[in-house]
């Protein structure tokens, strides 16, 4: 016997009805049901309230009472079990009516058998469970995140749920009934008449839609169209499932706006650096001219060809100037003030396990700059040293007045002859690796975590920067921490240059081997040494040094080495000129002005450090005192 039964309720005020009822029921093969009986209106209506039954069979004639107004009066107090009517012959009227009112069948008492009298159970059983599962399943519909709604082919809607509300701003009682057009006032009718057609050929179909919400705000949908069919295949009505893409086609579109302006950034820079590079020999060698030819007709034409390279100078820096953004509004300022406020403001939010400190000198020069503009330039490099110190470490920030000469500007292709005020961030962190760090200033480029860094901080830095008329250099080691630059013009006084600009000793014919693999630096500070009186000759890496110095030993009176060199780097190449000569005179070099870097190379027994790029000043002042040594 089945552990569920059907629990079955028969309303009938004939007992032999009852009971030829009952026999039927004993004559079921599959349905396995429980037959109950009442006899009359009142204690039927007492049972329904019950709600203990699976099914109800119901007679008309009910004494002065009849079967379909119990039939009403169920529903109407929210019986949700099926309710089959049984009539007399013929009694249509009667039947119509009772499907009306919510009856799931009708029987004619004088046709009725066993087996339709199962059937018809089972159906009604069927049918009941069927629209449970309808109902459970619109429930689902109503808690789905996109708006689903179903139309007729009439544009009319049927079905709204609860996501719909959302998105387009109508109740489900405001939206049923009433035409998707007048909802969202769609003009333009053409895509939706392609967009029906493609449905009733294919059976679906997706696409982006613009609609607008009760709001009158203005979204982007991803819609996706399902064509429901009848029993007869025939087009019944549309399934629309709607996606608020809105915000999603916002970002991309700022993504790609950035992108372009990234692409434009790229390709200006690009062009400014190879026109720079044809205009500069085109300037010099128009100067050069100028003193040398004699013709009045042709020195002439000189200030014509100088003045066009120039106006071809200042075009390409007006094309920078557009793709690094605007210029704000610019005062005379005093970089220790901004400084103490980025300090305290730090130190109020950093974590307590990074040191904090600052060096600044009380004469440091002004500027002219953006306030708002350089706070942000600070804050970012703060933030990114910070970053680089995730179990705590030391942040320093320091300032100093510098005045680059030509030898300096030789070294540095952005700097420019004149006063500058330098500012320095300085961390302990984990480094920056070697491979990337040609990198760092590139719009999006970042080495943090999703969500953590949008790659923009560094861009935005020499972006402002550059707009100020200054530059950056960068010096890192993994392991070893970072140290960023900002030089920034500062106001020109003649009094202050000429009181820090000392003349220092001219040389008397001392022979400087100098060993750099870059051959500018060779170079130029090749041609300083010269200029006031020294003999130099030059080693491109440490292989070569170690031959010139063996080779010329006692003539040789000081060597000047990089650090970081191919073939042999700067602390082998010192060892070895040790070993040749224990009292050999060393100034050190490096991109790295770090305190472990000056350590390490003051360990091995050099007599002075210089960090690239150095000024002619300051290489001539550290030759100054170690001649003075001994």
């Amino acid at each position: 016997m089945n552990k569920n039964p059907i629990r079955v309720l028969l309303v009938d005020d004939d007992e032999d009805d009852y009971i030829l009822t009952r026999d039927w029921f004993s004559e079921f093969q599959v349905a396995c049901c429980e037959l109950s009986w009442v006899d009359n209106y009142v204690a039927a209506k007492q049972a329904i309230a019950t709600h203990q039954h699976d099914i109800y069979l119901v007679d008309y004639r009910l004494g002065i009472h009849n079967g379909l107004e119990l039939l009403r009066e169920a529903v109407a107090n929210g019986c949700s079990a099926p309710i089959i009517l049984l009539t007399g012959q013929g009694d249509w009227e009667i039947d119509l009516e009772a499907m009306k009112a919510g009856a799931a069948d009708y029987l004619e008492k004088s046709q009725l058998t066993a087996p339709l009298l199962e059937r018809s159970i089972r159906y009604a059983i069927e049918r009941k469970q069927t629209e449970q599962k309808i109902r459970e399943q619109a429930a689902l519909l109503d808690v789905a995140t996109d708006a689903i709604f179903v139309r007729d082919l009439d544009d009319q809607i049927l079905f709204w749920n609860k996501a719909a509300e959302s998105l387009y701003g109508w109740k489900q009682n405001e939206a049923i009934a009433k035409k998707t057009q007048e909802l969202w006032q769609e003009k333009n009718l053409s895509p939706l008449q392609e967009a029906l057609r493609l449905l009733i050929k294919n059976g679906s179909w997706q696409g982006e839609l613009h609609q607008t919400t009760a709001s009158n705000k203005k979204i982007i949908v991803e819609s996706r169209w399902t064509l429901v069919r009848d029993f007869a295949h025939k087009p019944q009505s549309i399934l629309v499932v709607n996606t608020d893409i809105t915000q999603k086609q916002q970002l991309e579109a700022q993504f790609l706006r950035a992108q372009r302006l990234e692409s434009i950034g790229t390709l200006a820079s690009g062009i400014a650096h190879d026109l720079n590079n044809i205009l500069a020999p085109i300037l010099m060698t128009a100067q050069l001219l100028e003193s040398q030819l004699q013709d009045e007709r042709s020195r002439k034409l000189i200030p014509i060809l100088t003045a066009n390279a120039k106006r071809g100078a200042n075009l390409v820096k007006q094309v920078l100037s557009f793709t690094r953004g605007i210029e704000g509004e610019r005062t005379l300022l005093q970089l220790k003030h901004l400084i103490v406020e980025i300090q305290h403001i730090i130190q109020e939010t950093f974590p307590k396990t990074i040191e904090i400190t600052t060096r600044i000198p009380q004469n440091l020069w002004v500027i002219s700059g953006d306030a708002t503009q350089l706070h942000q330039v600070l804050m970012n490099l703060c933030v990114n040293a910070r970053d680089a110190m995730p179990n705590g470490g030391i942040l320093k920030i320091t300032a100093e007045n510098l005045l680059v000469d030509e030898n300096y500007a030789k070294m540095h292709i952005d700097a420019k002859v004149g006063a500058y005020v330098v500012i320095s961030v300085i961390d302990t962190g984990i480094g920056i690796p070697t491979g990337i760090l040609d990198r760092i200033f590139e719009p999006f480029f970042t080495t943090k975590e999703l969500g953590k860094g949008t790659g923009l901080g560094l861009s935005t830095v020499i972006g402002i920067v550059k707009n100020h008329g200054g530059f950056i250099s960068v010096y890192s080691e993994e392991g070893l921490g970072s140290q960023f630059k900002v030089y920034l013009p500062a106001q020109e006084i003649t009094e202050t240059i000429e009181e820090l600009e000392p003349e220092f000793p001219r040389g008397n014919g001392e022979l400087i081997l100098i060993v750099d693999d870059e051959a500018a630096i060779r170079d130029v500070t090749k041609t300083s040494l010269e200029s006031y009186n020294y003999k130099a000759i030059t080693a491109s890496d440490g292989i070569e040094a170690i031959a010139l110095y063996a080779e010329h030993r006692e003539e040789i009176s000081l060597v000047l080495t990089d650090m970081l060199m191919p073939s042999m780097d700067g602390i082998t190449t010192i060892r070895t000129l040790q070993k040749i000569n224990p009292n050999v005179k060393i100034i050190a070099i490096s991109g790295l002005a770090s305190s472990d870097k000056v350590d390490a190379a003051y360990d091995i027994g050099i007599q002075a450090f210089l960090s690239k790029p150095y000024t002619a000043n300051q290489l001539l002042e550290a030759i100054s005192v170690i001649k003075n040594i001994n």
